[in-house]
């Protein structure tokens, strides 16, 4: 997977200005939102969040998060790309409706063109857990008990065509299992149904489910990056498990964006006070805490990692034959 590092953003031109400096030449005129194509109390809510609290003394205008949950994020996209380009509407984004959305969805109400990328904020692996209940101690027995009891165990999703979603469905094609998919709006009403004992098993962003796992709430069998993660560095990476998960790889992303017809003076300045926030030491500790790791770079290195992920997702879909209506 394409990453960003802090020698590109400072071998870019925008970043050869200071952060301050570049911080400066454009303010909103009022209010500002953040839409979230997600429930609250998920990493996308999240990120949002941690954005508007740190511009609004910065500006000195309200900025609100907004949460437009539904159809696999597609419901808050399609809003903020009918908005105004003046820089007042925004959206933090990820990986499901910004990458995957496109090939998964056959009736899409927006395209890539709609949508200016602005800024990565943090990415991370997923991690594969289950209710403590699950007979399960590793991905080789739940392999087994999905064999056993086909189409029969179910797993959570928050969402359908998110990350979520189609981690499990490749382990699953990798397996020759079935399992039932039980789609949820957002990490957080996922989580509660396996806190709950009512799916087996879930596989989330670690950003999102890393307290439970810590707690003790849910036992984590694996990592969907090709890696062990040093919080979790007990817990094999999936390609570690069994021999048929061996080409396994999934990261998930976030970041901000807007409608298309955004101003480039904005778009910079937009993505130059992401910077200044991931810059933070504060923002790398909160990072840390939750899995991930910052997403340095400007925006176009941030447009051109948004295009590659939309290519590999576009494959990795056509080769499972899956296809949804966007409701």
């Amino acid at each position: 997977m394409a990453r960003f590092t802090r020698r590109a953003a400072l071998a870019a031109p925008l970043a050869a200005l200071p952060l301050a400096a570049r911080a400066q030449s454009w303010r909103p005129p009022g209010q500002v939102r953040i839409i979230v194509p997600a429930a609250a109390g998920g990493t996308t809510d999240i990120m949002a969040r941690l954005l508007a609290q740190f511009l609004q003394p910065r500006w000195n205008q309200p900025v609100v998060v907004e949460n437009r949950a539904g159809a696999g994020g597609t419901i808050g996209t399609l809003e903020m790309v009918r908005a105004r380009p003046d820089g007042t509407t925004l959206m933090l984004g990820n990986i499901g409706p910004q990458a995957i959305a496109y090939s998964l969805f056959r009736n899409l109400p927006y395209r890539a063109e709609q949508i200016a990328s602005i800024a990565g904020t943090i990415q991370g692996p997923n991690v594969l857990v289950v209710n403590p209940s699950v007979p399960a101690r590793n991905v080789a027995e739940l392999a087994a008990l999905m064999r056993a009891q086909p189409g029969r165990i179910a797993y959570a999703s928050t969402g359908v065509g998110q990350s979520t979603h189609l981690s499990p469905v490749l382990m699953l094609q990798m397996l020759n299992a079935e399992a039932i998919h039980v789609p949820h709006r957002g990490s957080a009403p996922a989580q509660i149904e396996i806190l709950g004992g009512n799916v087996a098993f879930l596989i989330d962003n670690l950003t999102g489910i890393i307290g439970h796992i810590q707690s003790g709430r849910v036992r984590a069998l694996a990592v969907t990056s090709a890696q062990r993660h040093p919080l979790l560095p007990d817990v094999p990476a999936m390609r570690e498990t069994m021999p048929e998960l061996a080409a396994y790889e999934v990261n998930t992303w976030f970041g901000l964006f807007g409608p298309a017809a955004l101003p480039g003076e904005i778009v910079g300045s937009l993505n130059a006070e992401v910077m200044a926030m991931l810059a933070l030491p504060d923002t790398q500790r909160r990072f840390a805490e939750l899995g991930g790791v910052g997403m340095t770079g400007n925006p176009d290195a941030f447009a051109a990692f948004v295009r590659s992920e939309i290519t590999k997702w576009a494959e990795v879909i056509r080769k499972e034959g899956l296809q949804l209506d966007a409701n």
